[in-house]
Parts: C-alpha cells; structure tokens; sequence
C-alpha cells in the first residue's frame, strides 16, 4: 500500500499545473453533473493542497444551487468532524496545513448526503488509498456494516495518473461508492 501511496503522490506532484488545473476542472464539471451531487443537499468537501484536487469548483457550485457545504475538521485522536463553509466564512490552516473554517454549524457525518473525498490513490473496485491517518475511513465506519448504500456516498476524486491496478483493502477500509477522474471515458462509463 505505500507504495501505491508513494507512486501515486508522485504521478500527481509531477503533473504540470497548467495540466492539473484543466483536469481538476474536467473532474469538477463530472461532479457537478453527476446525479449524485445533483439529488444532494448536505455536501462535504475538502479544500484543496498542493497537488490535490481542485474542488472550489464543486464548492462554488454548490453554494450557486443552495446547497449547503461542509468541511473536513481534524480533531485530537484521529477524529473528524464536518463544519459548514460559506463564501463569507474565516479560515485557519490547521496543524497539518489544511484549511478549516474558524466558524459554522457543525453536521453528524450520518446527516450527510455525499461525501469528496480526497484521493491518493484508487483502483477500479473504488478501493482507496489516503494520506494514511485513517481519518475518513474511522469518522464513516458506520458505512462498514451497511448490506446496501445509503449515505453518505464516499465520492473520490482523483486524477487518472492516480489510478493502480489493484488495492488489497484492510479490513477497516471504507470503499467508496464511486471515483470521479480526468480518464478518457468508455462508450459504457457513467463517469
């Protein structure tokens, strides 16, 4: 696993940014036209790093259809909790360099309808690697025992360079429900 984890940051970190720019776009636009964000309402979404994702995309479309946004928030212990962002809100980078909001209304993860989940490296069963603090897959745990997807849904984005052959998940590993990419679609793909 890290060395999925290690080739895939640097696939990532070695994209050109005028590259990763109009990639992070093709992903955002998947999202956003995607019936999963479309039927939501209560959406987390991480704020970008270096090399990640760009999801002010999704963000900003988000909050144009009304629909509500919250944050990632690292907690002591490993644990996180999701507050609300809005275009006004304050943020602070958190102990790790992430940005947090400094206030809104906090949401139970159960509460929420999708989840973007930052990405480092996925396979074509949904299976995903993180960052490797095991942050998302103990906050959704609960998803573990469920026979059928209700919600949240775990939406990873990632781009294609990102993609491995094969994930061997460990036994706490959260699947996600489904990856957006950059990847050239298939006549067949919903992506």
């Amino acid at each position: 696993m890290n060395e999925h984890r290690a080739t895939a940051l640097r696939a990532r970190r070695e994209m050109h940014p005028d590259a990763r720019a109009s990639a992070s776009n093709v992903i955002c636009q998947r999202v956003i036209r995607s019936r999963e964000f479309l039927s939501a309402y209560f959406i987390a979404c991480y704020l970008p790093l270096d090399y990640e994702v760009d999801t002010r995309g999704i963000i900003e479309r988000a909050w144009r259809a009304k629909k509500r946004i919250f944050v990632p928030i690292l907690r002591a212990r490993h644990k996180m909790s999701f507050r609300e962002i809005r275009p006004e809100t304050t943020l602070k980078q958190n102990q790790f360099g992430i940005w947090e909001p400094t206030s809104g209304e906090f949401i139970c993860p159960r509460k929420l309808n999708i989840v973007i989940t930052p990405t480092v490296a996925y396979d074509e069963e949904n299976n995903r690697i993180g960052m490797g603090s095991g942050y998302f897959d103990r906050c959704f745990s609960f998803l573990r025992h469920r026979k059928h997807w209700f919600q949240p849904k775990l939406v990873g984005v990632a781009f294609a360079c990102q993609k491995v052959e094969k994930i061997t998940p460990n036994a706490w590993d959260i699947r996600l429900y489904r990856v957006f990419s950059d990847a050239l679609l298939r006549p067949d793909s919903a992506n």
